[in-house]
């Protein structure tokens, strides 16, 4: 169960090396969690996230998941489940892509979606039932604020973010009143192994920096936290902005 502050004693990550989802799970560590899940693609850096988080004093468990196999979610995230409540589910899994390759080759297009989109539908889903059959829980999912507007640099991993945005903020609605509580997280730019390379943009935050918004968010039971805060009135603008003009802005 959570804490009197609303914090986790038991957390599943989905997406384990995500280098958002493991300074979540260091952050929550040093307050009240207990008990970490890392799901994710069985490697070497799945078992150095889990041995790191174990020095920090919490039991971690890892389990194998993969956001392509669908069929396989059910599953894989009952045995979780089944060893006891989970009081904080984080959808940290996703992919960047490479927009320029993937416009020419749709193949690797569908990749990003099928990970971002798809995999997020269908691990959502089979989370939030067992959230709702608990009675209790948080379900964490971190979107992005590429998905408020797609922009040409990136409209495949933005439309994909678009979707799944659009799928956690109805997930809410649906769950509102059950005891389960959803919540969207739109980092912006986030200095991270998945942007090593890449031209930092303005406003860029921090894998450390997301973990604190989510926390905070967790405090407050918000629906909707961005990171950081002065993003929410930046994509108001950018949102509302006529198509001719966005399209000649240097994004």
């Amino acid at each position: 169960m959570k804490d009197a502050f609303g914090l986790p004693q038991s957390l599943l990550v989905l997406g384990g090396t995500s280098g958002i989802g493991l300074a979540t799970a260091r952050r929550l560590i040093a307050r009240r969690t207990r008990t970490v899940w890392l799901a994710g693609r069985p490697s070497p850096a799945l078992e150095s996230a889990a041995a790191g988080l174990r020095e920090l004093g919490a039991d971690v468990r890892t389990v194998a998941f993969d956001a392509l196999d669908p069929d396989s979610h059910e599953e894989v995230l009952g045995k979780v489940f089944a060893e006891g409540d989970i009081d904080m589910v984080l959808l940290a899994f996703g992919v960047l892509g490479d927009q320029s390759r993937d416009e020419n080759e749709p193949a690797a297009a569908v990749r990003v979606a099928q990970t971002n989109y798809t995999g997020a539908v269908s691990s959502g889903l089979v989370c939030a039932q067992a959230l709702q059959t608990q009675g209790h829980g948080s379900l964490v999912v971190l979107s992005s604020v590429a998905g408020e507007r797609a922009r040409r640099a990136n409209f495949i991993y933005g439309s994909s973010k678009a979707g799944l945005d659009a799928f956690a903020q109805g997930l809410g609605d649906a769950l509102y009143g059950t005891g389960v509580h959803v919540m969207v997280v739109r980092p912006g730019f986030v200095r991270s192994k998945m942007t090593e390379g890449l031209e930092e943009a303005p406003l860029a935050t921090t894998p450390e920096a997301v973990a604190t918004a989510v926390e905070t968010g967790l405090r407050r039971r918000s629906e909707v936290v961005w990171v950081p805060g002065t993003l929410r009135v930046v994509m108001s603008a950018l949102r509302h902005a006529p198509r001719a003009v966005f399209r000649r802005l240097p994004l």
